[in-house]
């Protein structure tokens, strides 16, 4: 009976060696619903290599994501993993001691991601980074080349140029762009996607060294070019919501739209058979550098008090890798965040490029940290300036005058 009791025991004790530890299952929290598919193969890949470990993506409504995140972290319910916003939006939630702190000691491959990239998730007060940036995207004008190729265009190398191309699809029955600025984001998209190269790097540099403010010269000239421009919106743009905008560009119906890189895995579905080009608006000369807007679009954290954190963090080293990297950019059609990444879309590749010459999309990266946020102003003034209610001048000294309620550069 001894024998047997010792045997059994020992067959036992050999059994739970073989088999692996309890599963872990991790909650894992995003406002990308459009993308649950893509991420569960994701998510696949993922499982085949951690036998252990299960993730169960949900989604939620985007613009009520961030309120659900925080209200369930604050009361201890929160996700094991989680999509963050970036910049001001994160600093939010890291704020108060939700997020799992990163470095190279838990996420190596942290160390090889750009200054920018990290920067979109660190912590300006501490200098911690509090998740794994996703993607970037660049504000810039796409076009139909079909359209272009018809009419005798190429891409603009000069304002004048613009100004002409402009001139010759409007005189030819096309609608030159196809914006509307009904949707107050959309108003931000235009700023940095039409006029970044005519405010130039220059000004962003003075601006980031506390030498200028928004009434600068450079900046209220730029402006006075998008009103410039903006008669070549369709009639009535002013009512032009972002979907109807979006409908007439993918119709066919406009040679361009102004909008960022993320405008194009939408476009190729909404007509599989326009054939797109992209350009970064250019300066008031030939010669002058051609500047993209460009931000880091959200990234991934692990919870600060999260049960499976030693789960967790080895998912994070998944998305933090080269091959998540080069699976998000192929399935995804966006420009991955991860190093070294390649890309099958050749327009993604000319994204790639362009954002070689970038200065960053101003008021989400430097302006969404205090009340009133720099985004709300600039929507704001924008519709005032294209509705002939305020001037370039006035918008300058609206914007520097607001944000000096919390910008200490611009208190005088």
């Amino acid at each position: 009976m001894k024998k047997l009791v010792c045997s059994t025991i020992v067959a036992l004790g050999a059994l739970a060696t073989a088999l692996p530890a309890m599963a872990q299952e991790l909650t894992f929290w995003s406002w990308r619903q459009e993308d649950k598919a893509q991420y569960q193969k994701f998510i696949s890949a993922f499982e085949t290599k951690n036998p252990g470990i299960t993730v169960k993506f949900e989604t939620f409504e985007a613009t009520n994501y961030n309120t659900i995140l925080s209200t369930a972290l604050a009361g201890g319910s929160g996700p094991d993993l989680m999509f963050t916003r970036t910049y001001g939006g994160m600093e939010t939630i890291a704020s108060g001691g939700y997020l799992l702190a990163l470095d190279k000691t838990n996420v190596p491959a942290l160390s090889t991601f750009t200054a920018p990239a990290l920067a979109s998730e660190t912590m300006r007060s501490n200098k911690i980074t509090y998740a794994v940036p996703f993607a970037s995207q660049t504000m810039l004008v796409i076009y139909n080349k079909d359209i272009f190729d018809k009419n005798g265009l190429s891409e603009p190398q000069s304002w004048d140029d613009f100004i002409k191309a402009s001139e010759k699809l409007k005189a030819a029955g096309v609608m030159p762009f196809a914006n509307g600025t009904a949707t107050a984001w959309q108003n931000e998209v235009v700023v940095g996607g039409l006029v970044s190269s005519i405010m130039g790097r220059g000004f962003y540099d003075d601006l980031m060294a506390g030498k200028a403010d928004f009434t600068d010269k450079r900046y209220v000239g730029a402006l006075t070019k998008l009103k410039e421009i903006t008669k070549y919106f369709p009639d009535g743009f002013i009512g032009l919501d972002y979907a109807s905008a979006q409908q007439l560009f993918s119709s066919g119906m406009a040679g361009m739209f102004v909008g960022g890189s993320y405008e194009l895995a939408n476009f190729k579905k909404q007509n599989p058979n326009m054939k797109m080009g992209i350009f970064a608006a250019p300066g008031l000369k030939a010669e002058d550098e051609k500047l993209v807007a460009l931000y880091f679009d959200g990234g991934y954290a692990a919870n600060a008090k999260g049960k499976n954190q030693e789960a967790a963090v080895k998912f994070l080293n998944f998305l933090a890798s080269q091959e998540f990297g080069q699976m998000f950019a192929n399935d995804l059609n966006n420009i991955s965040a991860v190093p070294g990444v390649t890309f099958k879309e050749p327009l993604l590749g000319e994204v790639a490029d362009l954002n070689k010459h970038s200065i960053p999309y101003l008021m989400l990266v430097h302006f969404r940290y205090g009340e009133p946020s720099g985004s709300v102003l600039l929507q704001s003034e924008i519709q005032k300036l294209l509705g002939g209610k305020a001037t370039p001048e006035e918008v300058g000294k609206n914007l520097t005058t607001g944000l000096a309620n919390w910008y200490a550069p611009f208190k005088k």
